[in-house]
């Protein structure tokens, strides 16, 4: 259940501004907010005792989110959820650097169970890549929330940041080979 609700959300999230963009002005945001909340709860409830960095916390930050959001049904708040998921993601990969295995380790870990030291350490800085990505990303998407018109909302939070990701993600897979042979 756990994977399935994540694949909901993850579509759900790319997904997400171009619905808002579509449905401005004829649906109210709390019938947006609200199916949020309700995947976010499912995670929160499917994360279970774990210990995993933010396992239950972040899910519940967002349902807290998506009821404001309701609460408001305010097209404007709209525009703060790309900002909300990235600073979940930058409290998870960060809290991840001291508490646990970091993210990409553990991601590392699924194909390398035993991942040497030099791996361990690459995985860490990749770890660390990932929060400054997730900063910056988080800050653009603010700043368009804040004084963007919907249009360059819309194509930086549904289009451009997942091509930031991909390369981000491309360039890490290209120079991975690289990191391995100087360990």
């Amino acid at each position: 259940m756990k994977r399935g609700v994540a694949c909901v959300l993850a579509v759900a999230g790319l997904a997400y501004p171009f619905v808002v963009y579509a449905t401005l002005g004829r649906a109210s945001a709390a019938w947006l907010a609200l199916p949020l909340a309700l995947l976010w709860l499912a995670r929160g409830l499917a994360a279970g005792h774990g210990g995993e960095p933010g396992g239950r916390l972040l899910p519940l930050a967002a349902v807290a989110f998506c009821v404001v959001l309701a609460a408001t049904n305010s097209p404007d708040w709209l525009r703060w959820y790309p900002v909300m998921v990235n600073g979940m993601l930058l409290v998870l990969f960060g809290a991840s650097l001291h508490r646990g295995r970091p993210v990409v380790e553990r991601l590392a870990r699924l194909r390398h169970p035993d991942l040497p030291p030099a791996g361990v350490r690459y995985t860490r800085a990749v770890t660390r890549v990932w929060c400054g990505f997730f900063a910056i990303n988080g800050t653009v998407a603010a700043m368009l929330a804040a004084w963007g018109p919907w249009s360059w909302w819309t194509a930086y939070n549904g289009a451009i940041s997942y091509v930031l990701m991909g390369l981000l993600m491309g360039a890490e897979w290209l120079l991975r080979p690289a990191a391995a042979k100087a360990a």
